[in-house]
């Protein structure tokens, strides 16, 4: 009998294994980033099938985005109270079945609320993800590797989708690209119970109200700048939906400093590294969803490449981006944090700025490859960096909360910087041919998206490097708890 309850202890005692977690984890991260960008170099594909207008358009991609980034603090909170695999499972339920329907779509209005649902199941499922990762590895060397593998996948399925996107919508349909996560969601959904650890449900109610407003400022916000693109800045419409935005994210943040349990811990900005982190993600997301959105147009429409060579256009940073995100925990360990993500950044910009003098003429070598390979570089530099600061120093019980917020201002980065970009492009109304037309709007975006990028180096300078100096000054206050992770510790 003692031999047996021994054997149990030991049995009980044994750590989980962490490879099937983190395989389980970042393949079904992977899958939500795939689709988030199969659909790129399908839009051309996509407007002609369904006879979509730009702002339709613009939609497709937006109403995904856009319910993504409102509901994930909800869907971090759900993880924290109701169990964490639990809710993950639930949400590749949800993405799956959102899947399916994107792929059969007839019409506009079908695609984009179909997209829209899929943005719940995202929502549940990329909070969930990051959380389980906080609270199967413990803090110091292999969360940060962890962590760094998380960052390196949202980099690599951005990039690899516009070439997985563009075989599918030249040699079967764009909707296979939708289709193949209805296999890959069932076989995580179906391997997730068995492995990985179910977390301790905490006591507390979901902040109805927090929720509410972050998805329908935030919306408001969005529809402000889409519709302005459309109707001008003196439509009712567009002003009426700025105020209610604006008003709408006070209300949240009023709510969550007063409310016992909140969505959005204000706590959490009080770290300058986290506050950077978040500040630096949502500005880096708002350029980077304007490059992948306008260059896959840019090459189908004017440069005549077909879908398949649209996605493998993006293979120069795709590439890079992989080999640099593989050698980003040796970097961080020898440097630090702050240097990679400000070389990447800066890396980032200039590969923008030179990609936005694009002609209806250009060269690809010259004019889209190279800077491409700059902005893979950048971006292979900048995840786990970024995604380590909006996690330093949480304690355990924040960790839900907080990597929410990594995706939450991921995803508002998106949507915001698609509205703002969006607006940019139609400052260019005229042109001699609708080459030259569309040239002009991809080089305002890019433009814009290059401003965009140099407020996300102003960013990281002014938060995350002192924070990261501070913790090398003062090495005793990153230990004061052994559930806290910090900016200094690296893999």
């Amino acid at each position: 009998m003692d031999t047996k309850r021994q054997d149990l202890e030991t049995e009980a005692s044994t750590p989980p294994r962490t490879t099937a977690i983190l395989a389980i984890i970042l393949l079904s991260y992977f899958m939500v980033l795939l689709d988030n960008s199969v659909i790129f170099t399908a839009l051309p594909s996509i407007k002609a099938d369904l006879g979509l207008g730009a702002v339709q358009l613009s939609w497709v991609q937006d109403a995904y985005t856009l319910v993504f980034g409102g509901l994930l603090l909800l869907g971090a909170r759900a993880g924290d109270l109701l169990g964490r695999r639990r809710v993950f499972v639930a949400g590749l339920i949800v993405f799956s079945v959102a899947s399916l329907l994107v792929g059969l779509a007839q019409e506009g209005w079908w695609m984009i609320a179909a997209r829209a649902l899929q943005g719940v199941g995202a929502a549940i499922v990329a909070p969930s993800s990051l959380s389980l990762i906080t609270a199967s590895f413990p803090a110091g060397r292999e969360r940060s590797r962890a962590i760094a593998l998380y960052g390196a996948t949202a980099g690599i399925g951005a990039s690899l989708g516009l070439l997985v996107g563009g075989a599918f919508t030249q040699w079967i349909s764009w909707r296979a690209g939708f289709f193949i996560n209805v296999p890959i969601g069932l076989a995580m959904i179906l391997l997730a119970p068995r492995y990985l650890p179910e977390s301790v449900r905490a006591r507390g109610r979901f902040d109805l109200i927090g929720a509410l407003c972050a998805t329908l400022g935030l919306g408001a916000l969005v529809f402000a700048f889409i519709h302005a693109a459309q109707a001008g800045w003196r439509s009712p419409a567009t002003l009426g939906s700025l105020a209610a935005g604006v008003l709408l994210i006070a209300v949240l943040v009023l709510n969550e400093s007063r409310t016992a349990q909140p969505i959005m811990p204000l706590h959490l900005f009080a770290s300058r590294a986290r506050t950077g982190g978040y500040l630096g993600r949502m500005l880096y997301m708002g350029a980077m969803i304007g490059f992948f959105f306008f260059t896959t147009q840019y090459l189908q429409e004017v440069l005549g490449f077909t879908p398949l060579q649209a996605g493998a256009g993006f293979l120069p940073m795709t590439v890079v981006n992989f080999a640099v995100a593989l050698l980003i925990p040796r970097i961080t360990r020898r440097v630090g944090l702050a240097v990679p993500l400000i070389g990447g950044v800066v890396l980032t910009l200039a590969g923008m700025a030179w990609l936005s003098r694009v002609a209806p003429d250009a060269d690809y070598l010259l004019g889209v490859a190279l800077p491409m390979i700059c902005i893979g570089a950048g971006q292979g530099l900048v995840f786990a960096p970024l995604t380590s600061a909006g996690l330093s120093g949480i304690a355990a019980g924040d960790a839900g909360a907080a990597s929410g917020l990594v995706n939450a201002f991921h995803q508002v980065g998106m949507s915001l910087g698609l509205g703002i970009l969006v607006l940019a492009s139609t400052t260019v109304d005229a042109a001699e041919t609708p080459e030259a037309l569309l040239s002009g709007q991809v080089s305002a975006a890019l433009t814009v998206g290059s401003v965009l990028l140099g407020l996300c180096l102003v960013a990281c300078l002014a938060l995350i490097l002192p924070a990261e100096r501070a913790g090398k000054r003062n090495p005793s206050r990153q230990n004061t708890s052994k559930q806290k992770t910090s900016i200094g510790e690296q893999p």
